[in-house]
């Protein structure tokens, strides 16, 4: 029971209350550069959460192994050997989004998301809790994108997942002070919604 529940908290947790990006204002970089499309977003979350993934799984397990003085070193050597893996596999067999998305593949080796969570929870943590940190983790990361990306492909580009929308584009969004703009307001929305007071089960507001 103790584990089912640490399992949904931690899903929330990468979700919402510790969105790496919404909240925690990790992986702004990609973030901003990749959402011009919904595809991209896609793409640039599922191929971090793989890397996140099996980077927290291996240093999760030779966490008693890597000395503390190296331990950066070592992080980055295991994270670049996945990125490499999953630029290979983008390369092979989805060329088109792997040159949509150029640069910030190989950037993910050093995303603040993957090391900040190598560093914070896979380091300290046994194997499986920290796989599924990485899971959570990912999953808020593309989370981010998809909400950020929703509002610039229809607003920047006048289209949803490549359909065109029947309307003259603004190009604002499109363009870098749009993504700033775009992402501004998501984080303003996300962070209200988790201000506001909650109902107890009596229907009352708790102020707390």
């Amino acid at each position: 029971m103790k584990k089912h529940s640490f399992f949904l908290s931690h899903l929330k947790e990468g979700l919402i209350d510790k969105n790496p990006t919404l909240i925690q204002l990790l992986g702004m970089c990609p973030t901003l550069a990749v959402t011009t499309k919904m595809s991209n977003a896609i793409g640039m979350g599922l191929a971090a959460t793989a890397v996140l993934v099996f980077s927290n799984l291996f240093i999760s397990l030779l966490r008693k192994f890597i000395p503390r003085q190296v331990r950066i070193a070592a992080y980055i050597v295991i994270i670049s050997g996945f990125v490499t893996a999953v630029q290979l596999l983008l390369q092979a067999y989805l060329p088109s989004l792997y040159a949509s998305l150029g640069i910030f593949i190989p950037l993910i080796v050093v995303n603040c998301i993957i090391l900040a969570r190598a560093e914070a929870f896979a380091s300290k943590n046994p194997p499986l809790p920290s796989l599924w940190d990485g899971v959570t983790m990912g999953l808020g990361f593309t989370l981010a994108l998809l909400l950020v990306a929703f509002f610039r492909e229809i607003l920047g580009g006048a289209t949803f997942f490549g359909l065109s929308l029947g309307f003259t584009p603004i190009g604002f969004f499109a363009a870098a002070p749009g993504a700033f703009l775009t992402l501004g307001c998501v984080i303003a929305a996300v962070n209200y919604f988790r201000a506001r007071p909650k109902k107890n089960k009596k229907g009352e507001r708790d102020d707390a």
